[in-house]
């Protein structure tokens, strides 16, 4: 039947992945939540990370975060709004609570600010430590 919603399996693969994706208070890469779910399920696959993170998008549990010329990450949809911090040596992104007061007066006089996304760029605590020996 045309747009039945498609019912999947619960799988070890498929819990693992979700539970990696609601524990992470960042979004992640499809690497990183491999590697994370691969601590509970040794053999998983790529392959499944990939279809059981679109299926998430598909069902609206995880909304895709887009950082310009990169592959995209995921985090868990329905959060209030917020934007995004990556750092530039371990590139890992995380989440910034709240916005800027009044951000649409920053527009040109005349437009019309229907959208906005902020990203800062620095270091994030682990990289800005000091290095010892």
């Amino acid at each position: 039947m045309k747009g039945a919603p498609v019912q999947r399996r619960r799988t070890r693969q498929r819990a693992a992945i979700r539970a990696v994706l609601e524990s992470a208070r960042r979004p992640l890469s499809i690497g990183e939540v491999l590697e994370s779910a691969r601590r509970s399920v040794p053999r998983l696959g790529i392959a499944t990370v990939y279809r059981t993170v679109g299926a998430l998008v598909e069902e609206g549990f995880l909304s895709q975060v887009e950082i310009g010329g990169e592959a995209p990450r995921y985090e868990i949809s329905g959060r209030a709004h917020h934007h995004h911090f990556r750092c530039r040596r371990c590139h890992r992104v995380f989440e910034m609570d709240g916005c800027l007061p009044d951000v649409r007066r920053l527009a040109p006089a005349g437009f019309v600010v229907e959208d906005h996304e902020i990203l800062l760029s620095g270091l994030c605590p682990d990289c800005a430590a000091p290095r010892r020996g």
